[in-house]
């Protein structure tokens, strides 16, 4: 498989099961990881994957929970609430999740050295976090490992981070959730490259 192809076969799949091979998976996730560049090779990103019954805690607990209370503080309806819960479940039933951080010490460091590019630092390192991001989601499609990702941060982070045992200096970024494929991707439309692109020479 080609990259462009891998790219063309990673779609956002939100019927996924577990039936995979799950050291496979997370060799692939940590191959992609330590892969992944970053400014000044700071490798500032930080994996927390979770499998088998920490899956079910974070979506069907910890997610659930917190998003409830969050819900019923905004005023959502009994309705609205049971629908979310409904989706949580789904991304429960999925074989496992990549929680991206990224690790703030070794940014403030990175500031602390090189104080001209202090202000960089954080916009790069959430550059960072989208290269992991994306290289994770392509090694588990070249797998045929489907994915999709979420972003319940920061309404999640304390009680995972009390959960997992997650270092008060890593912050979370995003949750690619992923497992076996039971079901494709709709059908996804592209706007016209004249609206996207412009070469000059």
């Amino acid at each position: 498989m080609t990259f462009i192809e891998t790219l063309k076969n990673r779609r956002s799949i939100y019927a996924l099961g577990k039936n995979i091979d799950g050291e496979k998976a997370i060799a692939a996730i940590k191959e992609a990881t330590r892969l992944s560049p970053t400014a000044f090779n700071s490798q500032s990103g930080r994996i927390l994957v979770v499998t088998e019954d920490a899956q079910d805690k974070l979506w069907n607990s910890i997610v659930a929970g917190d998003l409830e209370a969050t819900m019923k503080e905004q005023g959502a309806t009994e309705e609205a609430i049971a629908n979310t819960k409904e989706k949580l479940a789904g991304f429960g039933k999925a074989y496992g999740t990549v929680l991206i951080y990224e690790d703030q010490d070794t940014i403030k460091d990175l500031q602390e050295k090189f104080d001209f590019y202090a202000e960089n630092f954080p916009v790069w390192s959430e550059q960072g976090t989208g290269i992991v991001t994306m290289n994770i989601w392509g090694a588990l499609t070249e797998e045929g490992i489907g994915a999709n990702l979420q972003h319940y941060n920061p309404v999640i982070d304390a009680d995972v981070a009390k959960a997992f045992d997650i270092p008060a200096n890593w912050k979370l970024r995003g949750q690619l959730v992923f497992g076996s494929i039971e079901a494709p991707a709709a059908d996804k439309e592209f706007i016209s490259d004249d609206v996207r692109f412009k070469v000059a020479k």
